[in-house]
């Protein structure tokens, strides 16, 4: 693909497919049909995730109504109760949560909401958006099944300009009205097989879903072209190993795609290396790879890299993205990102789009990407060891919520 080719597929998908939604679908569907234009045939293959319909949403404090969303699968309710926000999470600030509405600072994760639950709270408040930005944008978020864990407390969303205005009135007391219509849909993964002269294969996964708000050119489509382009590599030259590429849904909703794949044993049998790619090919920033897997993989990505003119910034870690799933199952990943400062592209709201992207930088990246990828696929041994070291188990059990991280 070149940068034409590579920009017309950004305009073609420059809209919000959140997951398991029918633009999502529709996503899936044009990628499937890329797919068939390399002469590939590619699977669409569902798998359930929790959905909810919002039927009203509403938070009142000290009697003003203030604009809100309503979290999915937050349950139903119609609670008031005193207003307190949360500034520290030190014992004593969570001591006074009991028998309150609890406005917190950033997402809410599964510490944050068991830690509510602990100390008593009966409702939630996050925010989101930027004081200094014109818009007043909120983005829609859920409660998530593996956060609630069936313990559900109502929870909405506002815009960070009316939490600060909350702070500055000294809010007092907060009602907020949540009503929904919960139900069990349907996402999608988009998978491609091209067989190869072993039983072992490669997993190549990217995600193609979008947050509410967002378009998700760089968040993740990116990643979505840069597997395509891999894809149009191996469909014209030999591989030793067997490939399978997979556009994951759902990531953005708690890589939801990656895990329903992973579930089945028989999918990884003989996986031998996950290559996720998450973010490239925007105008600024940085080449990142993060390795969950054996330490020396760091320096062999590096040289790699700079044997083709492609700085690198390698490290060994856990990703926020698909390929954790891959390494939390004992299969070696690697996810690759070209990482924008923040005031040159943010993620995960409505800025995200095909200003962000440059399709010479997106054919410049996925050229790596084809080098790297060649050299594992044609491997007459794979050279990563098929093991998780200590160190990164430690950090999956952290990231997946098994194990408390240390402050």
């Amino acid at each position: 693909m070149d940068a034409k080719q590579i920009m017309k597929i950004f305009e073609d998908t420059a809209y919000v497919r959140m997951g398991g939604t029918v633009e999502e679908l529709k996503a899936a569907e044009y990628l499937k049909a890329k797919c068939a234009e390399l002469g590939l045939n590619a699977e669409i293959v569902p798998f359930d995730v929790d959905m909810a319909t919002i039927q009203e949403a509403k938070l009142l404090v000290d009697g003003q109504e203030i604009t809100c969303k309503g979290y999915f699968n937050a349950g139903n309710a119609e609670l008031e109760a005193p207003f307190y926000y949360l500034r520290s999470t030190d014992k004593y600030s969570l001591s006074q949560c009991k028998g309150k509405i609890v406005m917190v600072d950033g997402y809410m994760g599964y510490w944050m909401y068991q830690d509510l639950l602990e100390n008593g709270a009966v409702g939630f408040i996050t925010y989101d958006g930027n004081v200094n930005y014109a818009d007043r944008d909120i983005d829609q978020r859920e409660l998530r099944s593996h956060v609630h864990k069936g313990n559900k407390i109502p929870g909405v969303n506002i815009n960070a300009k009316d939490a600060v205005k909350l702070i500055s009135a000294g809010a007092k007391t907060a009602k907020i009205i949540l009503r929904q219509h919960e139900y069990v849909g349907q996402s999608h993964n988009v998978v491609v097989d091209m067989p190869g002269l072993v039983d072992e294969y490669i997993a190549f996964t990217a995600h193609y879903d979008s947050t509410s708000l967002s378009q998700g050119a760089y968040d993740n489509m990116s990643g979505s072209v840069g597997i395509l382009g891999i894809a149009e590599h191996f469909a014209k030259n030999p591989h030793r190993y067997g490939l399978r590429f997979i556009w994951c849904g759902s990531e953005e909703r708690g890589l939801l795609g990656a895990k329903a794949y992973c579930a089945n044993e028989e999918n990884l049998k003989n996986c031998a290396l996950n290559i996720n790619l998450d973010m490239i090919g925007c105008i600024m920033g940085k080449f990142i790879a993060c390795a969950t897997a054996e330490e020396k993989l760091v320096g062999y990505i590096e040289y790699v890299g700079m044997e083709n003119g492609m700085a690198v910034a390698a490290r060994q870690g856990v990703y926020s993205s698909d390929s954790t799933p891959f390494a939390d199952k004992g299969v070696p990943a690697i996810s690759f990102a070209r990482l924008a400062p923040p005031p040159t592209g943010t993620i995960h709201n409505s800025y995200d789009t095909i200003a962000l992207m440059s399709g010479e930088q997106m054919a410049e990246d996925i050229r790596f990407l084809v080098a790297f990828s060649d050299r594992m696929a044609n491997a007459v041994r794979m050279p990563v060891a098929k093991e998780i070291p200590e160190n990164m188990k430690e950090k999956l059990d952290e990231y997946l919520t098994r194990k408390r991280p240390k402050k």
